[in-house]
């Protein structure tokens, strides 16, 4: 008897540890998503994170007298926090700006960038060493090992930061209202 209950309290742990899996991961995309603007996806994240979460504690809470499904429950809880973080690193939803400074003398990293199909904004400026160049591109983020490499090929001592960007939507919604002019005067024309 007690083998029985041995294997259902192995598979009772593994389901809990299974079902946090999963539910941390959701829930860790659930806040990339909120970070990046896309409720949506975040709400629908959400819903099911939720609900597995419920499954996973009903399971814990109706045997409280297991200490293997409370280390279960934790350990799910963990390889749930780092497998969502790599889903979300390889999904690489949303995108970043692309800040690099190189001397002003440097060879021509801006366009080495545009050539590659990235658009690039570059700023004159006065850095400790002398005058500088700073260029400034938005990309996104699965692209970003892509610009990378065509800032390493044109000046491999450039310095490269990168930032998240919460909204880039003033270039859409510009365009937007571009291309609705454009089917007035066209309609217009006819």
């Amino acid at each position: 008897m007690s083998d029985v209950l041995n294997a259902e309290a192995l598979l009772g742990a593994l389901l809990i540890f299974s079902l946090r899996i999963v539910d941390v991961s959701l829930g860790t995309l659930r806040i990339g998503m909120l970070v990046r603007g896309k409720q949506t996806a975040a709400g629908a994240l959400s819903f099911f994170e939720s609900l597995i979460w419920l499954l996973a504690a009903a399971k814990v809470l109706s045997t409280l007298d297991s200490p293997l499904q409370f280390i279960a429950y934790a350990g799910g809880y963990a390889s749930g926090t780092m497998l969502g973080s790599s889903i979300e690193r390889w999904l690489a939803v949303g995108k970043v700006v692309l800040r690099i400074i190189v001397p002003v003398g440097a060879p021509d990293v801006q366009e080495a960038l545009r050539q590659a199909g990235f658009y690039v904004t570059t700023v004159n400026a006065s850095g400790r060493d002398g005058e500088v160049r700073i260029l400034f591109s938005v990309i996104a983020r699965k692209k970003i090992k892509r610009a990378f490499q065509v800032v390493e090929a044109a000046y491999p001592k450039a310095f490269i930061t990168v930032e998240e960007v919460t909204t880039a939507q003033l270039q859409d919604t510009v365009t937007r209202q571009e291309r609705q002019s454009f089917r007035r005067l066209r309609m217009m024309r006819k």
